[in-house]
């Protein structure tokens, strides 16, 4: 009775429940090419499955890390020699926990400094092999005495195949190392939110009728998670290749949230995986999803909390976990990934609304 109380007053009315989906309207029928393009996902019958980055982005090391460096804090807090980090204070506008799932981007001008360390970076991997190549055709053609040669041929490979780019590689590591006033900037705001708490899918609107330019006021466009219906979309990436793209669009309005930064492009398993990990995320009939992330929160949310405690699960079960045995989780969750059966799902939501296409 104290945890029925306790789920009552925690989560809102509105918070999704798969075993508690209301009837809804027929959807809106979708134009041919999105039809065409796109292939909407079942709803239900969820695997505890998530894609591999939700592992590695915060692995054992990284909690330990975490851990170790909130202890110090909260020793150099009573002796009073604490200084807080650079940065420590401002808002990024991202939040993942047991509430909600918020994302944001980096400003312009930290993505700037980003792409240039990356770009820079691969480019001058990338141009090893032309620039020897290069430098083998110039020693053959050239004339004069070898060390004549071996200077030109190293001047002209070095300037085009590696100079610039490890000049923008070395340029942009220095000041992401020494100078983060220079490129640490956050957005404007977030981008998108799903709450569990709520069972609400915000996507913010920065033109809002103008009224973001005017008073900087940012629209939000909300509805619940479950009149959501998800999509893969098979797109070109730069590079002309095909890749997936997940995203999930409101049946009624013109709402829709891609989650292609989530992780890099890939096989369509992926995307299965993604939706997967939000279905189970924000079903408050369920538990969190058991991902290294989520295990300091677990605690905080009713549903959580009780079924941990039903089935006395460690609560340092990933914190205190040993490389070896978490390279195996990676493996089976790779595993699962790759056998997952999303598309051979009868779709569960067909059951409470009319899909007129």
């Amino acid at each position: 009775m104290k945890s029925d109380a306790l789920e009552t007053t925690y989560y809102a009315a509105t918070a999704y429940r798969s075993n508690r989906i209301p009837n809804q309207p027929p959807s809106a029928e979708r134009s041919w090419i999105r039809r065409f393009s796109k292939v909407r996902l079942p709803w239900g019958l969820t695997q505890q499955v998530a894609p591999d980055d939700f592992l590695t982005e915060a692995s054992p090391e990284d909690l330990r890390r975490v851990e170790k460096g909130l202890q110090e804090k909260k020793e150099k807090l009573v002796l009073g020699t604490y200084v807080p980090a650079l940065y420590e204070d401002v808002d990024f506008h991202d939040r993942h926990d047991q509430e909600r799932f918020r994302f944001s981007l980096w400003s312009a001008r930290s993505q700037f400094w980003i792409y240039l360390h990356s770009f820079g970076k691969w480019l001058f991997l990338i141009g090893l092999i032309p620039g020897l190549f290069t430098l083998l055709v110039a020693i053959k053609k050239l004339k004069g005495t070898w060390i004549e040669i071996a200077i030109d041929s190293f001047y002209s490979f070095f300037i085009w195949f590696s100079g610039i780019p490890i000049f923008c590689w070395a340029i942009a590591a220095l000041v992401i190392r020494y100078f983060p006033h220079l490129w640490v900037k956050p957005s404007r705001g977030p981008i998108w939110e799903i709450n569990r708490r709520t069972g609400l899918v915000t996507l913010f609107d920065y033109d809002n009728n103008g009224e973001y330019k005017k008073n900087g006021t940012i629209g939000e466009l909300t509805a619940p998670f479950y009149e959501f219906d998800a999509y893969i979309a098979t797109i070109p990436d730069r590079q002309g290749l095909v890749t997936n793209v997940l995203y999930i669009a409101h049946r009624y309005r013109d709402i829709v949230i891609n989650f292609r930064p989530l992780f890099a492009p890939g096989e369509g398993q992926l995307c299965c995986a993604l939706w997967d990990c939000l279905q189970n995320y924000m079903d408050t009939s369920r538990p969190l999803p058991d991902l290294p992330r989520y295990e300091q929160y677990r605690h905080l949310d009713p549903t959580t909390a009780e079924y941990d405690r039903k089935t006395r699960r460690n609560p340092r079960f990933w914190i205190d976990m040993d490389d070896a045995t978490f390279d195996q989780e990676l493996y089976d969750m790779r595993g699962k990934i790759d056998q997952i059966d999303t598309l051979q799902r009868p779709n569960l939501m067909a059951r409470h609304v009319e899909y007129v296409d």
